[in-house]
């Protein structure tokens, strides 16, 4: 059997949003489950609008989504020489001739067209005139005026397309240039491509690429029209829906496989199975199961569902991803020992590492004054200075911070005082951590250490005391 070859090619005129990378996605995971090939191809024959910085974004998501590619990037701004060469191609067959009509021309057939209740299309004026190549020039292929074409459309089913509507459409500018539909067909037949998956805004494309292959005597890739990806409004998903660059979402702390796993979901299925490892997709993800109607995007279960995947993840995964957050905000993180303690007590409480930065504070500040305003108000009394100055005694006296031997010492406080252990959680937690949200107190002191609990809870005493005066 054929391997199955696969492409993306995007054109470097932006960033690369939700809709391209989920039609990267799709690409990559067929080829990677039928153990094909992925292919990586750059559009930027539009040289007004293509810029480097898009074709840098565009490499950064990818290596961020981690979609990896087998060949390529090939760039369409370097291949002139191999779409000349197919130009000729058509031109010596007959399949595309030179065309000398102005613009205005053009124009005024359409106009003329539409008037007389057809499509607006070129006429064909130039088709058997024989012309020969001159500055003014452009190429046009020459398209059958009777029949149908039909796309046959693993997602869609067949679609039927009237010759007749077709028009002789230009695949090469008057400056040399060579049009998308006529470099695309190129592309694909050189690099091998024999299915592409992408939106549905292309099915237009389809037949005018069709009937390029058939005249250049090219086998027909398998066509997959995946539909679009809408906003919550079900118009088509856009800035105004908080539609952004996918690094925009790795800066906003998601994860890869989180949002891969939510793209993918736009639009396929297995089973009501909602929360997918990169390698679950890569075994189960097929052609049979995208879905025919549009995915709707919702920034609210992309959030739930990496939260989901910060609770599955290792510590592992998570703290080299984590410490360029914390870092950041300053603070002096590294992979190590004591990050993984850090990360124990927040993966499973985090919906992005933004927010298990963000709750992280208290293990990195030497010092987490000044306290929560409301809640030292609260639970600063005068009498929780004895109170924090006896377990801070006691903890510093234990021989390590495992929380059976903090359990003996809060219940030794606990029946000194005859107070309840919420009664010095509370006060506990604020000393350590400025405020009153945190992990499980226990937690927490077994993390920060000895030296940094007595220090923070004598520093607490301290403040009580000196607000009581």
């Amino acid at each position: 059997m054929e391997s199955i070859v696969t492409r993306f090619p995007p054109s470097p005129t932006g960033y690369l949003h939700v809709g391209g990378a989920r039609t990267a996605l799709f690409n990559w995971l067929y080829a990677r489950n039928k153990k094909g090939k992925f292919v990586l191809r750059i559009e930027d024959t539009d040289t007004v609008r293509s810029t480097k910085e898009s074709v840098d974004a565009i490499f950064e998501a990818m290596e961020w989504l981690e979609l990896d590619w087998d060949e390529g990037p090939f760039f369409q701004s370097r291949r002139f020489d191999i779409y000349r060469e197919y130009l000729d191609k058509l031109l010596a067959s007959g399949d595309a001739y030179y065309c000398t009509c102005t613009p205005e021309e053009v124009e005024a057939m359409r106009k003329k067209a539409m008037a007389e209740g057809g499509k607006p299309k070129y006429d064909g004026r130039c088709r058997e005139r024989g012309l020969p190549k001159s500055d003014n020039a452009v190429i046009r292929f020459k398209s059958p005026l009777t029949g149908t074409t039909v796309v046959e459309d693993v997602i869609k089913g067949n679609i039927v397309f009237q010759n007749s509507e077709q028009d002789d459409f230009v695949i090469c500018r008057s400056d040399g240039t060579p049009t998308y539909n006529f470099v695309v067909v190129v592309d694909d037949i050189t690099m091998g491509i024999n299915t592409v998956i992408r939106g549905d805004d292309h099915v237009m494309n389809t037949p005018k690429q069709i009937l390029l292959y058939k005249a250049l005597k090219a086998p027909l890739p398998v066509f997959g029209h995946v539909p679009m990806v809408l906003g919550k409004d079900k118009t088509r998903l856009s800035k105004r829906h908080g539609a952004m660059s996918v690094t925009a979402y790795r800066d906003m702390g998601y994860l890869p496989d989180a949002f891969i796993n939510y793209l993918v979901r736009l639009g396929w299925s297995h089973g009501d199975q909602e929360f997918f490892t990169r390698d679950e997709l890569v075994e189960k993800f097929n052609l049979e199961n995208i879905g025919k109607s549009a995915g709707v995007f919702d920034p609210d279960k992309l959030t739930a569902l990496n939260a989901d995947h910060l609770r599955a993840a290792s510590v592992e995964q998570l703290a080299p991803r984590l410490v360029p957050f914390l870092k950041a905000k300053g603070y002096d993180a590294a992979d190590d020992e004591y990050l993984a303690r850090v990360i124990g007590t927040l993966h499973t409480r985090s919906k992005t590492l933004v927010e298990m930065a963000e709750g992280a504070h208290f293990y990195y500040r030497e010092d987490v004054r000044p306290y929560d305003e409301k809640a030292a108000k609260k639970f600063f009394k005068p009498e929780t200075a004895g109170v924090l100055a006896r377990l801070a005694e006691l903890l510093a006296a234990l021989p390590d911070l495992a929380e059976k031997t903090q359990e003996d010492a809060f219940k030794t406080v606990m029946d000194e005082n005859g107070l309840g252990f919420g009664k010095i959680a509370q006060p506990v937690r604020l000393a350590l951590t400025g405020t009153t949200v945190s992990p499980g107190i226990f937690e927490v002191i077994e993390v920060l250490g000895k030296e940094r609990v007595v220090a923070r809870l004598e520093r607490a005493v301290t403040f009580i005391e000196s607000t009581a005066d």
